[in-house]
């Protein structure tokens, strides 16, 4: 069924409605939005989707409402809002319209589930108190998109559905920006599998490009990776491997003697013609090509292993 109306309440506008709105306008772009409590409006028909008023739940219907008294619950006792509901009915389907692959759906979607989903269903159903975000909770996506509903003394009749389509816009752009991103952690994934396989017993591993990197590490269980480098635009990169997924803590430092020099004094300091930068933290350094990156690679294993070997005395 193709609908010709989505529907969701009038009146002031929350998180849930819009982002379900993100969701359902992307799949349906030919259906009116209308915004009513109305009865004929919020009863369900064959041609609309109605979505956070109605009091019913029942997908046949095409109805997604979860104020009323048995409202759906997750199977871990969560209750749904508006946006987890149809995320569960249509969530698969917009993932495909974002040119997500077929083999990464499922990820995507349950990540997405329950790293952003899941909070906007908490926060709507008062599970989650936003103050929990301390000074920035105001700062949070869902207190943003209330910021843009018009102010009290407005009387323009257009000024709320002005408002709802400018936070649905602006509500669109993080959700797919999030998306995209996941799905790209996914295909880094897959890229660092390949570039472990190729490394070998390397404590070094080379990427094609810059990417998120760690995850895949952690996945192939890689313990024996020590640095990673890339093309970085014309020059090339080093860096370390963090040890935890918070902080800054890593595998091992670069060299201590690199730390902070550039230019020439970096190149008196390696030995390694084509040495650029180091970074003050020694987390970072880069060279001009791709075998002067690899021989301040190969020193820094150098030294990272003779200081393990030494703790280990």
């Amino acid at each position: 069924m193709t609908p010709s109306y989505l529907v969701t309440h009038s009146g002031g506008f929350h998180a849930d409605e819009l982002l379900s709105s993100v969701v359902l306008t992307r799949l349906f772009p030919q259906a009116e939005l209308r915004r009513s409590r109305a009865p004929e409006w919020i009863t369900p028909g064959v041609d609309r989707i109605i979505y956070d008023v109605g009091g019913l739940y029942d997908p046949a219907l095409q109805i997604f409402d979860h104020h009323q008294r048995d409202a759906p619950m997750r199977a871990d006792g969560n209750p749904y809002s508006s946006f987890g509901l149809i995320w569960k009915h249509f969530g698969h389907e917009y993932l495909r319209a974002l040119s997500v692959p077929e083999a990464n759906l499922d990820s995507v979607h349950a990540n997405f589930d329950a790293k952003f989903v899941l909070l906007i269903d908490q926060l709507d159903n008062g599970a989650l108190d936003p103050s929990v975000a301390g000074p920035l909770a105001g700062m949070t996506l869902p207190g943003l998109l209330e910021t843009l509903k018009p102010v009290f003394d407005d009387t323009d009749p257009q000024s709320e559905m002005r408002a709802f389509h400018k936070a649905r816009e602006i509500a669109q752009s993080f959700v797919e920006a999030r998306i995209a991103r996941s799905a790209a952690k996914l295909r880094a994934e897959d890229i660092v599998a390949q570039s472990i396989r190729a490394a070998g017993s390397s404590r070094i591993l080379e990427l094609p490009m810059g990417m998120p990197f760690r995850p895949g590490v952690i996945k192939a269980g890689a313990d024996h990776l020590l640095f990673v480098v890339n093309p970085r635009g014309e020059d090339w990169s080093l860096g370390g491997i963090r040890l935890f997924d918070e902080g800054f803590e890593l595998r091992a430092d670069l060299p201590l003697a690199w730390a902070g020099l550039t230019g020439a004094e970096l190149e008196a300091a390696s030995g390694v013609t084509g040495a650029s930068f180091c970074h003050n933290g020694r987390f970072i350094a880069v060279a001009k090509t791709r075998d002067a990156i690899l021989e301040m690679a190969r020193i820094a294993v150098r030294e990272a292993e003779e200081a393990l070997a030494a703790t280990a005395h």
